[in-house]
């Protein structure tokens, strides 16, 4: 019986993943009626990662010229798209997308040259990893703040994966640096299996995090025709206010009279973004007084008034838990349990067994 090499296995792998997330845009875009493009970032980035493995399995098995050309330039292109997902989970990029791919364009370059002149092309790619590696890591130190985008239930899980995505690029940055020691120590003779082993290991999980990503991202977040609040970089010292303490003040009471009267925070689909819409504020501006007023961050601000929500419902009605979960704006069990023993002590099977309030006092 023919074995199949282990890349093509992933990249079929990676096709289911690609079908499942196109159909998952296709179905929230029917929805919206939305007429957008046929793929967005994500499935360009998942079907990127898949003409890679394919390469590499090519490599394996045929080891043609033009697969040694193609290899390093799929490679070249991975982190500058990785980047531009990420990019859509913030507010629109002020710059443009092309100076991404100045780099992925150079070792096309390189690589259709080699036979003249033998560039390092390997260092040029640990090098390209290595950069865009460390700027996701810093992005996703950043806070879940800094996703104006994201769903706010999905934002902490958006942090977590913006960071191991960038993780995963600097492992493949060492990959490339090992590549390098091969070709100086023993002309290469392993650089075939390292580069296999690598992108078989790793690809699979930047795929599947950046899938994760994308489904966090609501479609109809920024719909055309409403205008987003502009933020000029926000200087306390220098806003209309006379001081900070009096401005993030009046966004506080903003902010309260819109969750209290309107409930926005019942929408599961409720981003900073969609809250500086409505505000009529820039999202930093929000963000900055949430931190100084409670120290918090906006994702946990907001969940607090859900909770606030679950417990009346859970007090004062014989809903079942999975529907007050959903009617005040969790999308996951696990999420709603978590923000409710945070903010009550207690679990919400817990809270309705023991009276209400009194096993909030309890559990803290």
């Amino acid at each position: 019986m023919p074995a199949i090499p282990l890349p093509f296995v992933v990249a079929l792998l990676l096709t289911i993943l690609f079908i499942r997330v196109f159909l998952q845009d296709r179905t929230l875009r029917d929805r919206t009626l939305q007429d957008k493009t046929l793929l967005g970032p994500v499935n360009v980035f998942i079907g990127a990662c898949i003409l890679l493995v394919v390469t590499v399995g090519l490599r394996w098995t045929i080891d043609a010229p033009w697969v040694r050309f193609l290899q390093p330039v799929m490679a070249a292109l991975l982190p500058p798209v990785a980047w531009l997902c990420f990019a859509t989970l913030r507010q629109p990029p002020a710059l443009r997308s092309w100076p991404h791919f100045l780099a992925p364009v150079a070792i096309l370059v390189l690589s259709a040259l080699w036979q003249r002149w033998q560039a390092p092309i390997d260092l040029m790619l640990a090098a390209l990893y290595f950069g865009y590696g460390a700027a996701l890591v810093r992005k996703g130190s950043a806070g879940p703040d800094h996703f104006e985008s994201v769903r706010l239930s999905d934002a902490n899980g958006a942090c977590r994966a913006v960071s191991t995505v960038g993780l995963l690029l600097l492992c493949s940055g060492l990959i490339d640096l090992l590549i390098v020691v091969d070709f100086a120590s023993h002309q290469g003779s392993h650089a075939s299996a390292i580069v296999a082993a690598g992108n078989v290991l790793i690809l699979p999980v930047i795929a599947y995090a950046i899938a994760v990503i994308g489904r966090s991202v609501p479609d109809n977040d920024t719909p055309s025709g409403t205008p987003q609040a502009e933020d000029p970089g926000h200087d306390p010292g220098e806003a209309a206010f006379p001081s900070a303490t009096e401005e993030d003040a009046g966004i506080m009471e903003m902010v309260d009279t819109v969750m209290r009267q309107k409930k926005i925070y019942r929408d599961p689909d409720l981003t900073l973004n969609r809250l500086s819409r409505r505000l009529g504020l820039p999202s930093r501006s929000i963000s900055s007084a949430i931190n100084r007023r409670h120290g918090r961050n906006v994702p946990q601000f907001v969940n607090e008034y859900r909770v606030r929500e679950a417990m009346r419902l859970l007090g004062e009605t014989d809903l079942p838990i999975t529907a007050v979960m959903f009617e005040c704006g969790f999308q996951t069990k696990s999420n709603f349990n978590r923000e409710f023993a945070r903010v009550t002590g207690t679990t919400p099977s817990d809270y309705r067994r023991s009276g209400g309030p009194r096993a909030a006092e309890h559990g803290r």
